[in-house]
This record gives structure tokens, C-alpha cells and sequence, in this order.
């Protein structure tokens, strides 16, 4: 059955204050997912050692990794990553839009590629929305307009997922709802999924979406002594099926 996993590593810095790529590499190892969704990376950034995050948790996972940069200034980046065993081609990556009256907020993107579960196409979207709550529903709309999830290219099995910075209770939420379905509530067992923050986790704000053709099994964060300490966040995994 494959697993999908969403991330935000807070750049590989953990709740320790120590700078540990490979920790990161070492919990999604672990979990064995097929496919990761990564947020907050930074790739050749001088406060985090140059080290591109994204390609060489990749590596040490063996998956081929894409990467999107929301934040450039001159050679460092920052942003998130979707890695994959699968057959996988990068479908598109862009930038979302802001909130028009507060335009220092730190930008913010989206990234999409299809794999190819059992010779079935599926669309896979990570994003990690702002903090301010018009900006995310400015950013939640765009995403499920015709640029990203109403594209005529993102049809059949389809995932959302990431860093959304909102809860279920949030309009940001009830957007994504008139599409595709919260995955914690297809789940066939009911374990806790809270992701922020790590060592007490108490808010959902990392979610996964699915269209009809995806069969939810289980959904879950792994709350671990080494998930409480290796970032900020928990992962949020899902275990699935492709139906169609």
C-alpha cells in the first residue's frame, strides 16, 4: 500500500536548536514513504551551511527530488520539495499570490508532479500557505482555480498536502472541501494527527486532500522521541489506494 508523507523540517533545525539534515532523513526513512512533501527547506543558504536540503534528503532516501524555490535572494533559496520513488515528471511549479495591503509577508508557492502508482497517473500538490488568515484565503482560492487544482491537466487521483497554516475550522479548509475530501475523516482507524508543535502537538494545520479515486487507509502523525525533537512540526502521513 503506498504512504505519502508531508513535512515541515523548519530547515533541519529541531527543537534543540541543532542543525541535523540528516535526523530529518532519518525520521522519513523510518515512516518508509513513497512519496515525501517537504516545506521550509533551504538550499545553499549560508545560515544552514549551503547544504541543498532538499536533494540531499533525496539522496539519502533514494528518491528523485523537485524542488521550488518561494523564497530567491541572489544563489539561497527557500522553499518545498516533493520527492519520489515512483515514476515521476514535474507537471508545475509557481508562485502564490499575497495579501495585497501586507506585501513584506515572506512569499509563498506551490509545487505539482504526477506519479505513476500501479500505471495509474495521480496528481500530487504540496504547498505551505502564509500566516496571515486573507492571505491564505486569497492563496487557498488561487490554488483551486483553474491555475492548479481546476487545471484541465490535474483530472483523475489527485492529493493536496502540506503546511496550510489553518485549521479545520478555517475558510481555507472549507475551500479545499468543495473539491476533494479532508483525508483524516476517510481514514478507516482514528489516530491522532495534531502536527504543531512537535513536543505538544495540539494544532492541525498540516492536512492531505483527496479526490474520490484515492481509498484513505490510515492517517496519522508519528509522535516519537525523534519526531518531538527534529523539527518543529510532526510529519503527517497517509496510507492509500488508487481506486481509478
Amino acid at each position: 500500500m503506498p504512504r505519502i508523507v508531508t513535512y515541515n523540517v523548519h530547515r533541519c533545525v529541531g527543537n534543540d536548536r541543532k542543525l541535523d539534515v540528516g535526523r530529518v532523513a532519518d525520521v522519513l526513512a523510518a515512516l518508509d514513504p513513497d512519496i515525501v512533501a517537504l516545506q521550509e527547506l533551504d538550499v545553499g543558504r549560508a545560515r544552514t551551511g549551503r547544504v541543498d536540503q532538499a536533494h540531499e534528503i533525496g539522496r539519502r532516501l533514494g528518491m528523485a527530488c523537485h524542488f521550488h524555490a518561494a523564497l530567491t535572494v541572489e544563489e539561497e533559496r527557500y522553499g518545498d520539495a516533493i520527492l519520489t520513488g515512483f515514476p515521476e515528471r514535474l507537471v508545475q511549479v509557481g508562485p502564490l499570490p499575497g495579501h495585497p495591503g501586507i506585501p513584506q509577508l515572506e512569499p509563498r508557492g506551490a509545487l505539482w508532479i504526477e506519479v505513476e502508482i500501479d500505471g495509474v497517473a495521480v496528481q500530487v500538490v504540496n504547498t505551505h500557505l502564509g500566516l496571515v488568515p486573507r492571505e491564505q484565503q486569497i492563496q487557498a482560492a488561487f490554488l483551486a482555480g483553474p491555475a492548479w487544482l481546476d487545471h484541465p491537466h490535474c483530472q483523475g487521483p489527485k492529493i493536496l498536502l502540506g503546511d496550510f497554516n489553518a485549521t479545520a475550522t478555517s475558510v481555507v479548509y472549507r475551500t479545499f472541501l468543495k473539491q476533494l475530501s479532508a483525508a483524516r475523516t476517510l481514514s478507516k482507524t482514528k489516530t491522532p494527527t495534531a502536527t504543531f508543535p512537535s513536543p505538544l502537538p495540539v494544532l492541525r494545520i498540516e492536512h492531505l486532500f483527496v479526490s474520490p479515486e484515492i481509498q484513505v487507509s490510515k492517517v496519522f502523525a508519528p509522535f516519537t522521541p525523534q519526531t518531538r525533537v527534529a523539527s518543529d512540526h510532526l510529519p503527517l502521513v497517509m496510507d492509500f489506494e488508487v481506486t481509478g
